[in-house]
């Protein structure tokens, strides 16, 4: 597993149009990669998110992204759409706490997205060494992503994945959202493994079963409501299946 991990990431020193990849943000996932790279045009670094969903396709030679075999066509292509169309969506908000999307092509059989780069570390890491997080510091990191979150909203989209590790809090303290999750949820609503999709902990119900209730914006915010509850008592609490 490792060895094909390793095998679907970008080679450092990758020139991807103008970005030379330099190293993979965080864990890849399964359903994409996160790179930082270097604009070389504006000489400045860059995030850059590439659309693989390891169930359905795998990296062939250095660049090209392959669906793993024709019945996995129409599920690559569904959540392909969506990771278009939330970079289109995220592209038009400019908001402090929302990651800023630059700019989105197609290449070697996938998509990629263009973010901005900051300095920092994920609220998981952040809270690994504060263990836990006094009232006033988690209330700056919660409100200012309460007013992402409605600004995102009342733009027609979910978050879908809001957990520790997609809270970024930069040098300054501030917190912004990251890895939206329309393409994962596009993908799980046909994929053979629903723990995949979900996050224990953060995930409400509906996520694990689309007949118990729809999504909306009050599945971002119990997942938010997680967050707090793991900022405080320093753990996840129990996944929403098992309470």
């Amino acid at each position: 597993m490792e060895e094909q991990e390793h095998r679907n990431i970008l080679p450092e020193g990758f020139l991807l149009q103008e970005y030379q990849i330099k190293s993979v943000l965080g864990k890849p996932g399964g359903f994409g990669i996160t790179y930082l790279a270097k604009d070389t045009n504006l000489d400045q670094f860059v995030a850059v998110k590439e659309y693989l969903p390891t169930e359905f396709a795998i990296r062939e030679g250095r660049s090209t992204v392959c669906i793993r075999s024709v019945s996995d066509k129409e599920a690559f292509e569904w959540g392909l759409k969506r990771f278009t169309e939330e970079a289109q969506v995220l592209a038009r908000f400019k908001h402090p706490n929302i990651i800023w999307v630059l700019r989105f092509f197609r290449e070697n059989g996938t998509a990629y997205m263009v973010m901005e780069y900051q300095e920092g570390e994920n609220l998981a890491e952040y809270l690994k060494r504060l263990k836990i997080l006094p009232e006033g510091d988690l209330l700056a990191i919660i409100l200012p992503l309460l007013d992402g979150l409605e600004a995102i909203h009342q733009a027609g989209l979910l978050h879908r994945d809001i957990k520790p590790n997609n809270i970024y809090i930069r040098k300054d303290k501030t917190p912004v959202l990251l890895d939206f999750g329309s393409a994962r949820d596009a993908i799980g609503q046909t994929s053979k493994t629903i723990t995949s999709i979900v996050s224990p902990g953060y995930a409400p119900l509906e996520q694990y079963d689309n007949d118990i209730g729809e999504h909306g914006p009050w599945t971002d915010i119990y997942a938010l409501g997680a967050v707090m509850y793991c900022a405080i008592a320093g753990e996840a609490p129990p996944a929403s299946t098992r309470r």
